[in-house]
């Protein structure tokens, strides 16, 4: 089958699940996976050949597809902050939210240094997944201590070969938040991005997340939704360095409850963010 006769048929098994601009999306990056190919190459070859193997290879994926397992499971790999990184069924997959989050951590870091006159800085990410918060930010600054927890072995493994991957140096280490009385160290920034989807609003989460990601990672009880910030702030408050800063991703619809229970617990200068579709997402604040 040619390229472009591949495309026809891999619009047509698709078309009738997902919306056009995303089959596109899943097609480049299936073409560049598989075949080596760019988007370019669609226009310049395509009466280029597809092999028997391979082709029997990508409609396995199509079935996969159809049955709207994510993309990046399939290939078990994805892009973050410009950067590759592994991806299996044990992690979530890294959220365009949460670059921006890493791009503020970033762009507040040399003011940290200044203030504290300290060129070599410790950060924590907490609930690290895939590893991409901690391993972006050791990619993109210079002369950090960086290390990362998760309850979760098999994610552990997976962030140990993405550090690996992008030639960083990172701690990790298997914690269990909920249940640490303190942390290894002192910080001058903890970040966390835990879970924070409650049971309620599952009816908002799209199929290929429900039924594929990790729910450990994603939700927490309607009773108690703030379950793991409380406890990471009763930590930071003990663990961060003078200046310190704490940045959270958070529930959308908490904006206002996440500052109230930091500002109980003694925080200050705290910051709320909106993301990149205009959803409260992320929270800066200091001891």
């Amino acid at each position: 089958m040619t390229l472009q006769n591949f495309r026809i048929f891999f619009n047509n098994e698709l078309s009738a699940t997902y919306p056009k601009t995303e089959i596109d999306s899943f097609f480049f990056l299936l073409i560049e996976a598989k075949l080596n190919l760019q988007r370019i190459d669609t226009v310049m070859k395509p009466n280029f050949l597809i092999t028997d193997e391979i082709l029997s290879e990508l409609k396995s994926i199509i079935k996969r597809l159809q049955k709207e397992e994510p993309v990046q499971y399939i290939l078990g790999e994805t892009e973050f902050y410009s950067l590759p990184f592994l991806v299996d069924k044990n992690t979530l997959i890294p959220r365009p939210e949460t670059e921006e989050l890493v791009e503020w951590i970033v762009n507040e870091t040399p003011k940290l240094r200044t203030m504290n006159q300290d060129n070599n800085l410790k950060i924590l990410d907490i609930g690290t997944g895939t590893g991409c918060i901690p391993i972006s930010l050791a990619k993109n600054l210079k002369n950090l201590t960086v290390s990362a927890i998760d309850v979760s072995t098999e994610a552990l493994k997976v962030a140990q070969q993405n550090a690996l991957l992008n030639n960083v140096a990172v701690s990790f280490l298997e914690i269990d938040i909920l249940k640490a009385e303190k942390l290894p160290l002192q910080y001058d920034i903890i970040v966390s991005n835990p879970p924070y989807v409650r049971e309620l609003e599952k009816v908002e989460i799209n199929n290929n997340v429900l039924q594929n990601e990790p729910h450990l990672a994603l939700f927490v009880d309607d009773n108690n939704p703030l379950i793991f910030y409380k406890k990471i702030a009763s930590l930071a408050k003990q663990h961060l360095t003078k200046n310190g800063l704490l940045f959270f991703e958070i529930n959308q619809y908490l904006g206002k409850e996440t500052i109230e229970m930091l500002q109980e617990q003694g925080f200050k200068n705290i910051e709320l963010k909106k993301d990149f579709i205009g959803n409260d997402r992320m929270i800066k604040a200091n001891i």
